[in-house]
């Protein structure tokens, strides 16, 4: 990809707040995400958003809260992944989700990655995000 490739991508993807949101101490600002990082950014607060939670926006959001403490199979793996899909769909017009892979992360079954492979619509680069979603309600007991 040359110079001029690269900046088209970048305009397209564009810039915002940081989540969270910080500042920037130096110059009393707020601290900024470009291009990439952004939309992995974007899909982390709409996968972490319930249906509902945005009032301006009752649509926003995801349904990954229902799968927590379901049993771990493949039909838990093909929801979350067409969950999933459907919900970026409707709330990341800059990508285009090709796949979405969900493994177990722990030997006690308690996390999934879901890695999120997709292409930006505008210049069909490729590229992709992990988040861990976690299954269990997490505790400080210890496993013997």
């Amino acid at each position: 990809m040359d110079n001029n490739e690269l900046h088209i991508e970048n305009q397209f993807l564009g810039s915002g707040w940081s989540f969270p949101v910080t500042f920037r101490k130096e110059t009393h600002s707020l601290a900024i995400s470009k291009y990439i990082e952004n939309v992995n950014q974007s899909i982390f607060i709409i996968n972490n958003t319930n249906f509902g939670e945005r009032c301006l926006l009752p649509t926003f959001g995801s349904v990954l809260q229902q799968f927590i403490f379901r049993t771990i199979d493949e039909t838990l793996f093909g929801e979350i992944s067409e969950a999933l899909k459907t919900t970026l769909l409707h709330n990341e017009p800059r990508i285009n989700v090709e796949e979405v892979d969900v493994t177990i992360s722990d030997e006690l079954n308690t996390t999934l990655n879901i890695a999120v492979y997709y292409k930006f619509n505008e210049t069909n680069s490729r590229h992709n995000y992990v988040f861990p979603f976690h299954l269990n309600e997490g505790t400080n007991l210890q496993h013997s």
